[in-house]
Order: C-alpha cells, then structure tokens, then sequence
C-alpha cells in the first residue's frame, strides 16, 4: 500500500523559506517506498512560496491530493464571511475565486506532468459558524458552481472540518457533518458518476469536535453509510499540555510506543485507535484519499526527525494492511 502524506505539516520551513532546507526535506520523502503522493496545501498558488522550486522538486511519478484549508484559514483571518458556505454573497464570492484559483493551479500541475496527477480537491465548508452565518443552501449553491469548471478529473471532496458545538471553543467551527453529507447526497443524486461529490474525514478534526477518540470512528460509518466516504486522513490531537497544545489543531504524531519510536506521549491518536478507523471502512484500500499529515515539535526538529516521524506513521498504516 502507499499513501499520501500531508509533508507541508512536516517541513524544516515553518516560519520562513529556505529552498535548500526544503530540496533536502524532498529528496528524503522521495526515498520513502510507500508514499503515493503528496496532500498539497493550496494558498492561492501552486506552491506557497516558489512554483518553479515546487516543480522542479517533486517525484515525476507522485499523485497529489490538493487541500484547501490552509488559504481558507488565512482568508478567515481577513475576512470573517469568506467561505463556499457563507451566506454572505460577498464572501462567498471571494471563496469561489479562490477556488478557481486552486482548479487553474491543478491544471498547471497536471500539464507539468503531462497526465492526470491531481486525484482529488479537499475543500472546507466554512466559515466559521460562531462568526458569521453559513448554511447548506449556500453551500449546495457553491458546489454546482464549482461543478461547472474543469477540475481534470479532480474529484471534489469535503473534509469535514470540527464543526461548531456550544461545548467547547471550536478550531475551525464550520458546518456540521449532517448538513455537508446532506447537501452531497442530493447534489449527488443529479450527476453522472465521473463528477459525484465525496467526503473526507480527518481523524484530529472529528475527535476534536467530539472530545473521544471514537468519534472519528463515528464520523466515518455517518459518511460511510451516506455513501459518500472518499477518504481518511489520519492527524493527531490530545487534551494534554505539550508543545503541541491541548485541543489544538497541530497535527500531533501518533502515540509513540515500543513499535512507533517517533510518537507523541500524549496524544490520542494511537495504533488502536488508527486501526480501528480502518476496520470502520468497508475497504480501506479503495479509498481515493488515504494517508496522513503530522506536524512536528520542536519546530527546529532536523529533517531525520521529520522523516522517521512519518516512516513511524505510514507504518501503522503498513501493519494494518499486513495483519487485514
């Protein structure tokens, strides 16, 4: 099995931009035998900083899995209404050019390559709901605009992002997982096959809106039995002060332990509780999006610390599939 890895979580550049740390970092994952490709984040670009570098770096033989939430979350930061779910026309304006600015950007990758390289575009419902309105009509109203562009074969997919409870101070705070697979299924209900809608969960972000382990577990049988679920990608969170931070959306390791030496004490996301996502699915390995993103502390971590931490990760992924 190979899977993609959410690497931009783990780069030696977390607050500035040095080329030749990042060359370095890139002809480690290239080594990895079992990376499919990459989850590349999208800020309004191909690549955050350098298109050239991104294109002259990457592994000729690589899939991409595009997600967006980084850009979302920096738009957020400036305009408090932008999202493809706001009932502001205005932001919701801003956020379908912004994704036209992401599908012009897998076009440009694909051409690069000279094949369909791009398998799936992560999109995030926002905004966030304890800031600004958002409902499912604006939603449904956003994708069949983003139907009508050419995505290349790019399936357009949700990953569920926490959604807003009263309970607790929400991450990311956006629409709930009911109303996202309600608005998919009957988008759904009018497409050919080629062009049908997806969900995605992401194994922090449902624990974190749910505060137990088992609600990542939960979110995938809802999507699941939807028949919309796309993918699982697998990133940590915890209750415990670290350097990561309790209840945030840092993308901790998984637990460590005798078989993950590269791990963190602390969080939640154990071997157990990874597998147990992947018995939850009928068949983990058909799944278009499959892998993991993880963050990495301290943040002056050399890139072998970077790169075991990932190996230790994809190799949980690994025994599952072995031991299935």
């Amino acid at each position: 099995m190979k899977y993609y890895v959410g690497a931009y979580a783990a780069s030696p550049n977390h607050s500035d931009w040095k080329p030749e740390l990042e060359t370095a970092f890139y002809n480690e994952l290239k080594a990895l035998p079992n990376i499919k490709g990459l989850e590349h984040p999208f800020l309004g670009s191909l690549h955050q900083h350098d298109d050239s570098w991104f294109l002259a770096n990457i592994d000729a033989s690589w899939d991409y899995v595009f997600t967006c939430i980084p850009g979302i979350m920096n738009a957020l930061g400036q305009n408090p209404l932008f999202g493809i779910a706001s009932d502001d026309e205005a932001g919701r304006a801003a956020a379908l050019d912004f994704m036209q600015k992401a599908c012009a950007a897998i076009s440009k990758l694909n051409a690069y390559l000279g094949r369909q390289a791009v398998t799936a575009i992560q999109i995030q419902t926002a905004p966030a709901r304890h800031n600004a309105a958002a409902s499912k009509e604006a939603l449904a109203t956003s994708l069949n605009t983003m139907l009508s562009w050419d995505w290349q074969g790019a399936k357009i997919v949700i990953e569920h992002c926490d959604a807003y409870v009263a309970s607790h101070t929400p991450s990311k705070g956006f629409l709930a997982l009911s109303d996202e697979l309600e608005v998919l299924q009957e988008l759904n209900a009018d497409l050919p096959k080629a062009q049908q809608l997806g969900m995605v969960i992401n194994w922090g972000r449902s624990v974190f809106e749910t505060r137990t382990v088992g609600g990542a577990v939960e979110h995938i049988q809802a999507a699941q039995q939807a028949g919309l679920l796309s993918g699982v990608m697998f990133s940590g969170v915890s209750d415990q002060a670290s350097e990561y931070g309790a209840w945030r959306d840092s993308h901790q390791p998984p637990c460590s332990s005798e078989t993950v030496k590269h791990g963190e004490p602390g969080s939640w996301m154990t071997e157990q509780a990874m597998h147990d996502c992947l018995a939850a699915c009928d068949n983990p390995a058909a799944l278009k999006v499959l892998g993991a993103k993880i963050g990495i502390r301290p943040l002056n971590a050399i890139i072998e610390q970077r790169i075991g931490t990932i190996r230790d990760t994809l190799a949980i992924l690994d025994r599952y599939f072995k031991n299935a």
